[in-house]
């Protein structure tokens, strides 16, 4: 196996990625465009004339919702996906999954992506770079950990991850966790190894005609550039990796430290507006406290009536009520934030199998009723209002959305949190082309991530 580093970077694209959702798509946007590689997100399939029009992008990504849907429709769904991203010729491809691994055998499946995706880039082997030190999670001797607070907790042991509605985790070994939804062998470069130089030899040995999955413990930015390192001098013709952001960041350090890649240059400072507007349908308690504390800070909070949303009998009603308000808000001048849910022991989540089950609808058709009812709701607040900025807290929200308000892609304006970035839209329609947008996954940002969005960091 060659391990030759180059002296440039290649020209053309260095790496495509499809993100299981929409918010956790623009952490991979943030690290690459932070560190002076220029990114572009699609949000949908891009036509030959947008594709032309970010010609001169390293990196490409494909937003999509893959992380809450099932093998079948990941089966029938990813492999053109993974094709159309093929073709922009970078020699990495990633299906690019939470930082938190959110995903179980039934619903996001991680293995079903990497069988698929190995079909495409070939399966010499299949790098996965997970932790993320800038994000505050961790993976030691394969296990995954996440900060939440003060605190850092093994995952099945975190206060969010341990008990998520859909894809709790109750395992943190990742190769157990993992072999439970692709068959594929699994091994494990650890963190001792990297330490010790022996990352390579480790890597040798664990390769095989049967293409393994190879796990790459990251907990500091000496394991981070070590991780980059082995997946660049051995990406050989192609390579497909299931891995988070960790493995921009990983690949950025790895550049960085060989002289491939320069220091960024200082990037934009978010300016404030006077005004935004705000949606949440995440369940996170992180998400929660932000609620609460934009609620005391001059926001105009305003619950979502989930029961109503549910029927078709008064969905309609329910949205409109909200739309009004919200417009009565802009028009003072009064940041609008509406919400679904308010933490994982709020009541709309607790009985939420039983309100769709009143509704007479399966439990995919409630979420997916309520991430469309929010969506609604923003492009009516936004065609009607003119206002310039919009903040969407959660994955299945900010994909409802985006799609409602016909984006056809985003770049980054600037910095606010990690991991969540502000974000510039492009439109055919000169109303949405412009419009700043961050999105939100539920465990990202501080208390006043909200206000941040509107003050911004200037």
């Amino acid at each position: 196996m060659n391990h030759a580093t180059s002296e440039l970077l290649p020209d053309g694209p260095l790496l495509a990625y499809y993100g299981d959702d929409f918010t956790g798509s623009t952490d991979v946007m943030e690290a690459f465009t932070l560190a002076g590689v220029p990114t572009v997100l699609f949000l949908q399939t891009p036509s030959q004339a947008w594709v032309k029009k970010f010609s001169h992008m390293k990196c490409v990504g494909l937003a999509g919702t893959s992380r809450g849907r099932s093998p079948a429709w990941m089966q029938q769904n990813l492999p053109p996906a993974f094709a159309s991203l093929k073709a922009f010729g970078a020699p990495i491809l990633q299906y690019k999954v939470c930082s938190t691994f959110d995903s179980n055998p039934e619903i996001g499946s991680i293995g079903t992506a990497i069988d698929l995706g190995v079909k495409v880039m070939g399966d010499s082997w299949s790098p996965m770079v997970v932790g993320a030190p800038r994000l505050r999670r961790y993976q030691a001797f394969g296990h995954l950990f996440a900060a939440m607070g003060d605190a850092v907790h093994r995952l099945d042991r975190h206060p969010t991850m341990s008990r998520h509605p859909v894809t709790p985790m109750d395992e943190a070994d990742l190769k157990q966790h993992l072999a439970k939804q692709t068959s594929k062998r699994i091994e494990l470069v650890d963190l001792v190894a990297l330490k010790q130089g022996l990352g390579q030899q480790r890597l040798d040995a664990a390769m095989g005609n049967d293409g393994p999955v190879v796990l790459l413990d990251v907990i500091d930015e000496e394991t981070l550039a070590l991780a980059g390192q082995l997946v660049w001098t051995n990406r050989g013709s192609g390579l497909f990796s299931a891995s988070s952001s960790g493995l921009a960041y990983a690949l950025v350090a790895h550049w960085r430290r060989v002289g491939l890649l320069s220091a960024p240059t200082d990037f934009p400072q978010t300016k404030g507006v006077d005004c935004i507007a705000a949606i949440s349908g995440s369940c996170s308690p992180v998400t929660a406290s932000q609620i609460t504390w934009a609620a005391t800070h001059g926001f105009d909070t305003q619950r979502m009536d989930v029961k109503a949303v549910l029927s078709a009998d008064t969905c309609a009603v329910e949205v409109e009520r909200l739309v009004q308000l919200a417009q009565l808000a802009v028009q003072k001048r009064v940041s609008p934030l509406i919400y679904s849910a308010s933490g994982p022991d709020d009541p709309a989540v607790l009985g939420f199998s039983k309100l769709a089950s009143e509704a007479g609808i399966e439990l995919s058709q409630a979420h997916e009723r309520v991430g469309q009812a929010l969506a609604s709701i923003m492009r009516r607040i936004v065609d009607t209002t003119g206002i310039q900025r919009i903040a969407i807290a959660g994955g299945d929200s900010s994909g409802a959305v985006a799609s409602a308000l016909d984006i056809a892609a985003l770049t980054v304006v600037s910095q606010l949190t990690p991991g969540a970035p502000l974000c510039r839209a492009h439109a055919e329609s000169t109303d949405m082309d412009g419009l700043e947008v961050a999105l939100k996954g539920g465990q990202m940002g501080g208390p006043d991530f909200f206000e941040r969005v509107l003050k911004g960091t200037a």
